[in-house]
């Protein structure tokens, strides 16, 4: 019997707010563990291996929700060839709790990492923190103070021996339905907490407790350590991770509205924002679900190898 195996890249989506984050910790469900827990029901990988195969390309956080990560597991050659990539998804999708998503899978060498790519991309909601302050047009020269490469040791959980160096290649405003919503920021790749830590730097700016001074100051001058604090998890989407042979999928979703925030008023009760900021969550949840349905348009068609 061959003992060949084949590399596969796969494709995912999740709601993070059920996970202790996506890579795999002892006690507690996570992305990665499910991913493996399925894997093993069918069968597809072996139980008894103390090292597991599957790797994902991106580190997520609890709450942080995803529309598109990656990722990549080794199967039996024989097993591969005698199945469809559509029944493959299925197979998969199935077992699945309904807040992780199968998209796609394919064939790639046993050179290609997950883990470099082009750039991934991440959408977050400053709306949905509370006493968010729209700042209008100023927004945007906000946050292209956050583009370039520096050391971002000021704007992450550093992890020991982690290069703290990285590229922004833009930070721009998300509009939904003509109104700025939060931003969107692609980069080479994040450090912990990276973009959640921009996001309150932002937030904080907007309410006039920090000047944009003091944010060029932090990127400037990483040897000085501030904090500026880190925002809720449950507004961050990882919109995408982009390799060259795998672009980030155009939105093809029709869901192009989100519900404005309470406007500041006597009548703007407690209990209606938070109201409001539950709508705002399941709206988020709902973009989510209509953007998997058309990037996992099962494929017709056998492998292409």
């Amino acid at each position: 019997m061959s003992n060949a195996e084949t590399r596969l890249h796969f494709r995912i989506g999740y709601l993070g707010d059920s996970y202790h984050g996506s890579q795999i910790q002892p006690d507690v469900v996570t992305v990665q563990g499910e991913l493996i827990r399925v894997f093993q029901t069918l069968g597809w990988i072996s139980k008894t291996k103390e090292e597991h195969n599957l790797i994902l390309s991106s580190r997520t956080d609890a709450g942080v929700h995803v529309r598109l990560n990656g990722g990549t597991v080794r199967i039996a050659t024989s097993l591969w060839e005698s199945i469809t990539p559509r029944k493959f998804i299925r197979a998969v999708d199935d077992l699945l709790p309904h807040d992780i998503a199968f998209l796609d899978v394919r064939e790639v060498g046993f050179d290609w990492n997950p883990r470099i790519a082009l750039h991934r991309t991440y959408r977050y909601r400053l709306e949905g923190i509370e006493f968010w302050n729209d700042p209008g047009e100023v927004l945007s020269e906000w946050l292209s103070l956050f583009e370039g490469t520096y050391d971002a040791t000021n704007f992450a959980r550093l992890e020991p021996g982690k290069n703290p160096i990285r590229t922004i290649l833009s930070c721009t405003p998300w509009i939904v339905d003509g109104r700025t919503v939060g931003f969107e920021i692609i980069g080479e790749a994040f450090l912990w907490n990276q973009v959640r830590r921009t996001a309150m730097a932002i937030h904080q700016m907007a309410l006039g407790e920090l000047t944009p001074e003091q944010v060029k100051s932090a990127i400037h001058h990483p040897e000085i350590p501030v904090d500026f604090g880190v925002a809720p998890p449950e507004w961050l989407i990882l919109w995408g991770v982009e390799w060259e042979d795998s672009p980030i999928p155009s939105s093809l979703s029709e869901f192009n509205h989100f519900s404005s925030p309470p406007l500041p008023s006597r009548s703007a009760e407690r209990t209606m924002r938070k109201r409001w900021r539950q709508a705002a969550k399941t709206e988020m949840k709902t973009l989510l679900h209509l953007e998997w349905m058309d990037i996992g348009r099962l494929p017709l068609s056998f492998h292409s190898s």
